[in-house]
């Protein structure tokens, strides 16, 4: 159980840092942010980068995993940050992924 937090909460991490470093650019692009911007979005890739490198599963099965948390993570930042509310395609669309994850990430494999 406590691997399975572990993990959930570093891909949760992955992702913010992910999302900041693609949203900061993407403010600045729009006019809505100065270019001052950029140096924190590039701070997050890096960050994201680094956190990606940390799961101990195959690279390919860890960006799949990580994918559907992605997916997740960027419907609570539609919410949380650009103030709209997820509607009920949003949040079945999200628990899928969620689903996904978990038979990605955490199904019995041969060693």
């Amino acid at each position: 159980m406590e691997t399975t937090i572990k993990t959930v909460v570093l891909f949760g991490m992955t992702a913010v840092a992910e999302i900041v470093g693609c949203y900061l650019p993407y403010l600045w692009l729009q006019g809505r942010a100065g270019v001052w911007v950029l140096l924190p979005a590039a701070l997050s890739l890096v960050a994201f980068v680094w956190l990606l490198s940390l799961h101990p599963s195959a690279a390919g099965r860890t960006y799949a995993a990580y994918g559907c948390i992605y997916v997740a993570t960027a419907l609570l930042w539609l919410w949380a940050v650009e103030g709209i509310r997820p509607d009920r395609w949003d949040v079945l669309g999200g628990a899928l992924a969620l689903a996904g994850m978990a038979v990605i990430a955490f199904a019995p494999r041969a060693s």
